[in-house]
C-alpha cells in the first residue's frame, strides 16, 4: 500500500507542474484571445510566484500539524479548484487573482511531498525516493508542452483548465481511499521524543544550513528555467518550436542526474558510508560539474550548449536531492514541513533575485558572461554554506538522547 501512496505522490507532482505551465503553454492562445501584453504576462508571473513564496511559510506548520494524510489532498484539491478557475477568468485583474490563487495553494506541494516521504520510506532509500520523484518531475517538464496542446485542440484553454483542475479531484479522491486503512504516523525521532529539549526551527544550525544552500542553489535553476529558452535564441538563433528538442535533451540531463544521485546515495549508505560522507560527497561532485555552465557561450552549436546544458541540469538535480534527503536525516519528523517550506521559501527569494538580476544585466549590455559565472559556482558556494553550518552531518536516528533529570 505504501507503494501506491508514492506513486500517488509522484502523481501529485506532474499535476502540480502541469497546472503550473498551462498559461505558458498556451500564452499565444490566450494573448490573442484576451489581449495581454508581455507586461501583463510577466506581472501574472510576479505574482504567481510571490504568492508562492509567502504561502511556503504558511505551508509548512500546516503540513506539520494536519499530518500527510490530510495535508496532500487539501494542496492538490485546493491548487485543482484554483487551476479550474482560470477557466472562467475574464479579465487580467482575474487572471491576476487565479494565479495568486494557485501559487499560494501550490506551496503545499513541496513541504507535503518531503514530509510524506520520510513517512511512508524508510531513511535507507528516501534518497531513491526523492530521485524517482524528481526525475519524474523532470519528465513532465518535457512532456507537459507537447500534452498540453494536444488537450487544448478539441477544448480550447478554457477546457484544458477544467480538465487539469478534474484531474487533481479525481487524485484527491483516490488518495482519501488508499489511506483510508493505511497508518500513517512516522515513528518519532530522538529530538521528537517528549523528554526532549524543544526548540524552533530558526534556531536550530540544520535549518540555516538548509535554506541558504536552497537560497544558493535554486538561483541557478530559476535562472535556467526562465532564461534558457532567450539563451539559446540569443547564442544559436533557435526559438519557437525548434527549441523543443533542446530543451528535452537538457530536461533529460535532469532526470538521468536524479535517478543516478539518489540511487547512488542509497547504495553508498547500504554498504555502511556515514551519511556526512555520502551527501557532502555528491553534492560536491554535483558543484563540479556545474563549474562546465559558462562552456554554454563557448559551444559550437546548438546542441552542443544544450548537452552541457543536460549535464548541468542534472548536476543540479544531483545536489537538490541529496538537500532534500538531507531534511529529513536531520530534522524531527514532526518538523519536516517547517523547515521544508522555509527552505524553500529561501530558495523562491533567491530564484526572484536571480531572475530580476539577469534582466537588469542583460539591459545594461553584459550578456550572459556574468550570470553564468555566478551560477557555476553557487553549488560550490551551497556546499561550504552547509559545511559551516553542519560540520558533521549525523542523523537523528544515530544520535543519543539526551539525559532526562529526574530532579530531586
Amino acid at each position: 500500500m505504501r507503494l501506491l501512496l508514492f506513486v500517488l505522490l509522484t502523481f501529485a507532482g506532474i499535476l502540480n507542474l502541469v497546472d503550473r505551465q498551462i498559461i505558458s503553454v498556451l500564452k499565444p492562445e490566450m494573448s490573442a484571445e484576451l489581449g495581454w501584453t508581455d507586461e501583463d504576462y510577466g506581472a501574472m508571473g510576479a505574482w504567481f510566484q510571490g504568492a508562492m513564496a509567502l504561502g511556503l511559510l504558511f505551508a509548512g506548520p500546516l503540513v506539520d500539524r494536519i499530518g500527510v494524510r490530510w495535508a496532500n489532498p487539501l494542496g492538490v484539491f485546493s491548487w485543482s479548484l484554483a487551476a479550474m478557475a482560470h477557466g472562467l477568468a475574464q479579465s487580467i485583474p482575474q487572471f491576476i487573482l487565479c494565479r495568486v490563487g494557485l501559487g499560494a495553494t501550490e506551496a503545499m506541494g513541496t513541504p507535503s511531498m518531503i514530509k510524506t516521504v520520510a513517512t511512508i520510506l524508510p531513511p535507507e532509500v528516501r534518497s531513491t525516493g526523492f530521485g524517482v520523484i524528481n526525475a519524474v518531475n523532470s519528465l513532465g517538464a518535457i512532456s507537459a508542452p507537447v500534452l498540453i496542446p494536444v488537450m487544448a485542440g478539441p477544448l480550447g484553454w478554457r477546457g484544458t483548465f477544467l480538465v487539469a483542475g478534474l484531474a487533481g479531484v479525481v487524485w484527491t479522491v483516490c488518495w482519501l481511499i488508499a489511506t483510508r486503512k493505511t497508518p500513517l504516523d512516522a515513528p518519532p525521532t530522538p529530538a521528537a521524543q517528549p523528554d526532549a529539549p524543544r526548540r524552533p526551527i530558526l534556531k536550530d544550525r540544520s535549518t540555516w544550513a538548509i535554506a541558504g544552500a536552497k537560497f544558493l542553489s535554486d538561483a541557478t535553476w530559476w535562472l535556467l528555467l526562465f532564461w534558457m529558452p532567450d539563451l539559446m535564441h540569443r547564442q544559436f538563433g533557435v526559438s519557437g518550436v525548434a527549441l523543443g528538442g533542446f530543451v528535452a535533451l537538457a530536461y533529460t540531463g535532469a532526470a538521468a542526474g536524479s535517478l543516478i544521485s539518489g540511487t547512488l546515495a542509497t547504495a553508498l549508505m547500504s554498504r555502511g558510508l556515514p551519511v556526512d560522507r555520502v551527501r557532502k560527497g555528491i553534492m560536491l561532485g554535483s558543484g563540479l560539474l556545474v563549474l562546465v555552465l559558462p562552456a554554454t557561450l563557448a559551444a559550437p552549436n546548438a546542441w552542443a550548449a544544450a548537452g552541457i546544458l543536460a549535464v548541468v541540469l542534472a548536476a543540479h538535480q544531483g545536489f537538490s536531492t541529496n538537500l532534500f534527503a538531507l531534511i529529513t536525516d536531520v530534522t524531527p519528523t514532526d518538523k519536516v514541513g517547517r523547515v521544508t517550506s522555509f527552505g524553500a521559501f529561501c530558495g523562491n527569494i533567491g530564484g526572484m533575485g536571480i531572475v530580476w538580476a539577469a534582466g537588469k544585466v542583460l539591459t545594461m549590455g553584459l550578456g550572459y558572461g556574468p550570470l553564468l559565472l555566478f551560477a557555476s559556482s553557487s553549488y560550490l558556494l551551497a556546499l561550504a554554506w552547509i559545511q559551516l553550518w553542519l560540520p558533521k552531518i549525523t542523523p537523528l536516528a544515530d544520535r543519543q538522547p539526551a539525559p532526562v533529570s529526574l530532579g530531586h
